[in-house]
This record gives C-alpha cells, structure tokens and sequence, in this order.
C-alpha cells in the first residue's frame, strides 16, 4: 500500500514513515527543505516531494508528481507561530499551513480522480471550541495558542465534512490527535513536556490499525479510539461555511466525484 505523509522529515511525521516502511508500506515523505527530504529518502529507502505547503501553487506540484494511486493519505504538516506571519497567498500562516494546504491537497488529488482509501487529518486535544469565519484568513489580533486551535479545529470540521461527500465512494476520513509528544515544536515553545516521537508515531499506527479494522469514518480519535471532539466541530452549518469559504479561497470549483 502507497502512503504520502506530508510533514515527515522531522517529528512524528518522520517516525510514522520509518514504521510505515519497515512493515512493508510503500511510503512517500514530504517535506520544505530538499536536504531534509534527500536525508529522510535515504534512511527510509523511499520517494520524497518538496513542496513548501505555505504557497498553494507548490502543492500543485504534489499532484503533477504524485498521479499514481495512493492509498493512505495523512496530513501531519503542522507549525505553531508565536508572531503573526502571512503565507505567501497573504491568509495567515499558521491556518495556512496547518489547514488550508491539507484541503488544497486532499481535494486536488480527488479532483484529479486519485482517491485514497483512507484519509486521516492530524488534529489536536487543544482544538477550538469557536471560529470566526470573518477572521480567519488575516485575524485583526493574533494569538499564537488560539490561531493553533483553531486550525486544528479546522481539520476536524474538515474531516466531518469531507466523509459526507465522499462516502459513495468509500472513503474513510477522520481527525486524531497523536498525543502530547515531543516534537521540535513542543520543546521550542514549550519544553519537553510531552512522550517522545516514537510513543505519537505509534499512536497513529494504532490509529490507522483501528480504522482499517473497523472501517470507521467521520470520527476523532485519541489514544487509537474514538472520542468526542468539542461540541462545535459537529455543527453541519460551520462544516459547510468552513468548507464555501476554503473553496474559495483556493479557488477551486465544486467537487464533483463518480
């Protein structure tokens, strides 16, 4: 089975790969830094895109380069920024990256008839429990923590929805949170609290055990099993605002799927 993991030269990103690849997975890491990229190839034994997910046009090249099947997608990318950055496309970064890119990704592999069996949105415990879709692309205060949650919020909401349009074709989607783990983020903002990458990249091979197992869609998962996720993440009339307004902002048409 082919994986793309983006976000895997570093942290649980990374560590998933490696386990992914010593159980026989055919897996493909993504990264920024094409050092990073040749180094993480070279260790797994494996194929690998750059692409910085902070410019829309880049993913692009994903999908041009990545028109074979797939059959796992996870989109694991994520950065926490303590000072108000713009992506290269001016929608701040942090929902840029995060979010934004994962649903420019996921739906331009779809559009272009590539459909993975099994989607999984990394997410996280802290997501938010409110959004403001009139302050979301360029918030006019910016708070690291909550422009965090939110994007993270954002992923779940995503996940929701997504498993609405593509069920017909049997497609499982779902949203985890890998755990407090220590990743470079963690430590850099603050310390290392958490488990170490191996403990989140077991969590996610649980994780995706469970849903193939199970054929579960449509569900947030914590320690490898299901749970609720905050009460606004099931509200269909954001789902659907969330995903208009991600439309648009990717200038991308309808989804049309067979």
């Amino acid at each position: 089975m082919r994986v793309l993991i983006t976000g895997s030269t570093d942290g649980i990103g990374k560590q998933t790969a490696l386990a992914l690849a010593s159980s026989g997975f055919e897996v493909i890491v993504h990264g920024r830094d094409t050092k990073k990229v040749e180094e993480t190839k070279k260790l797994i034994g494996c194929k690998g895109i750059v692409a910085d997910l902070s410019c829309l046009k880049e993913i692009d090249n994903i999908v041009s380069i990545e028109n074979e099947s797939i059959d796992i997608l996870i989109n694991n990318a994520g950065v926490y920024n303590k000072n108000y950055k713009l992506s290269c496309d001016d929608f701040e970064l942090t929902f840029a990256v995060n979010y934004l890119a994962h649903f420019y990704l996921t739906l331009s592999l779809l559009q272009q008839k590539i459909y993975p069996k099994i989607i999984i949105n990394i997410s996280s415990m802290v997501h938010a429990d409110y959004i403001d879709m009139d302050d979301i692309t360029r918030p006019h205060s910016y708070d690291p923590n909550e422009a965090y949650a939110v994007s993270k919020l954002c992923n779940i909401l995503f996940s929701y929805y997504l498993t609405k349009r593509v069920k017909h074709l049997g497609i499982l989607v779902n949203a985890m949170h890998p755990g407090v783990i220590n990743t470079k983020m963690l430590i850099d903002n603050w310390g290392a609290i958490g488990e170490n990458v191996e403990k989140g990249a077991l969590n996610v091979l649980k994780t995706l055990e469970t849903i193939q197992k199970n054929s579960y869609t449509g569900m947030y998962f914590v320690n490898a099993n299901p749970t609720k996720s905050k009460a606004i993440s099931y509200n269909s009339i954001i789902q659907e605002k969330l995903w208009q307004l991600s439309m648009k902002l990717c200038n991308l048409s309808d989804l049309k799927l067979d």
